[in-house]
């Protein structure tokens, strides 16, 4: 459990790590950002002006081991020495979104993953609920740290495009709705040159959704087909071809139930089947 005064370490002083530092200092932790490479000289400023203390270069380890939670940025590893001696020394490593979802306020969030497509679907999704007046921003993956904006409006709803990466360091992160907009295969390097483990990473946007979520996905082909099957209880709303979609009805699955939506669906109809949006 966390206190005011205990001691958090960021590992990167990128766009996430320095607006997951930013947080953490507005909520009266101590805080130490280290950063193997140099830091550009816009974060920088950002941690000199926070008074947030920080190394660049090198990785201190007597200045890192001994923190009580490390956030870490999404370009580092999990197999990373540095991050397997802090797991084995029992330190808790996270994710900046994980940690930006602790402070939330009472906002929903929309997370939106995929291997393609992501930054457009979250981006038009963002739009579309600004016209409508509601109090939603944008930030995550697209290049806006999740955790700095949490640390200005803790009370709005988000609009998050979510990588791999990031879904790797999370633990209580729960989008009201998750978005998978495809999985093909991508980044295998990182998962040990497995489709499988890439895909088992995508799938943790649904980990901690429960019935009263939502996970939408698209269900066309022999992937879509696998994923009616994915462990989860959150309610699935499956995207079909309109060509396609005659085909399918609502079902009941192990989570849920299940809607089919087709492109020609009328608003109304998909309202009546609890598509919902962020309450604010």
């Amino acid at each position: 459990m966390l206190s005011p005064g205990s001691y958090i370490v960021v590992l990167g002083a990128g766009e996430s790590g320095v607006g997951a530092a930013v947080l953490a200092k507005k909520k009266g932790f101590k805080v130490f950002v280290s950063d193997r490479s140099n830091i550009a000289s816009k974060y920088k400023k950002q941690l000199v002006e926070g008074s947030i203390a920080f190394e660049e270069g090198t990785h201190t380890l007597d200045k890192i081991l001994h923190a009580d939670v490390v956030i870490k940025s999404p370009g580092i590893p999990d197999k990373a020495p540095l991050v397997q001696e802090l797991l084995n020394n029992g330190v808790s490593v996270i994710s900046e979104i994980e940690w930006g979802y602790y402070f939330l306020e009472g906002g929903e969030v929309i997370a939106i993953t995929g291997t393609n497509g992501k930054t457009t679907t979250a981006t038009l999704t963002h739009h579309i609920l600004k016209s409508a007046h509601s109090n939603t921003l944008l930030a995550g993956n697209i290049g806006d740290s999740f955790a700095a904006a949490v640390a200005e409006q803790p009370t709005a709803s988000y609009v998050l495009e979510v990588s791999s990466f990031q879904l790797d360091g999370i633990d209580q992160f729960r989008p009201h709705i998750s978005v998978l907009t495809n999985i093909t295969p991508d980044h295998l390097d990182r998962y040990d040159y497995s489709f499988e483990k890439y895909i088992g990473s995508k799938m943790r946007i649904v980990k901690n959704q429960t019935t009263e979520d939502f996970f939408i996905y698209d269900a066309d082909g022999t992937f879509g087909r696998r994923l009616s099957s994915v462990v989860g209880v959150a309610r699935r709303i499956k995207l079909m071809p309109a060509a396609a979609a005659g085909r399918h009805s609502s079902v009941s699955s192990s989570g849920g139930r299940s809607t089919t939506i087709s492109p020609s669906m009328p608003a109304s109809t998909a309202s009546r089947r609890n598509v919902s949006t962020p309450r604010e």
